[in-house]
């Protein structure tokens, strides 16, 4: 943990050259989750007190996200696993556009087709279901259950 914590206090990037992709779409994403907990502590927590609580505190966690979500991506640890998962993502065979079009039709229509079928299912059973209902309630009059 506290080589964590020293990672954090240095100014360095650790291979700046590889990687930069994965980590500046990873430090944007840690910036904007930080981001909007700072936004709901702002609105549930701050709002009302003074001047400092309400602009100093949210502009000061701010500078502390930004610094955070830019030195955790250059965490040694951290950034050889962003480095190693730009690298696969560049080995991933992508569909074309019409690949992606027809398989995206295929799903659609499977989906469309499960849930009539779903839909003809659950008729079925709230039919078969009232029917025995009426059974049992006529059953049960007869013999002066109820």
């Amino acid at each position: 943990m506290s080589e964590f914590v020293a990672e954090l206090f240095k100014t360095g990037t650790y291979k700046s050259k590889q990687g930069k992709i994965a980590r500046i779409s990873t430090a944007i994403a840690i910036f904007v989750v930080l981001t909007a907990g700072i936004y709901q502590l702002y609105n549930s927590v701050l709002a009302g007190h003074g001047a400092f609580a309400v602009y100093g505190v949210p502009l000061i966690l701010l500078a502390l996200n930004a610094w955070f979500s830019y030195r955790v991506v250059n965490y040694a640890k951290f950034a050889d696993f962003l480095i190693q998962v730009e690298a696969e993502m560049r080995k991933v065979s992508w569909p074309s556009k019409d690949e992606l079009l027809r398989s995206s039709v295929v799903v659609i229509v499977v989906m469309l087709l499960l849930t009539i079928l779903l839909f003809g299912y659950d008729i079925i059973l709230q039919f078969l279901f009232r029917k025995i209902s009426f059974a049992m309630d006529y059953i049960a009059r007869a013999l002066g259950i109820f």
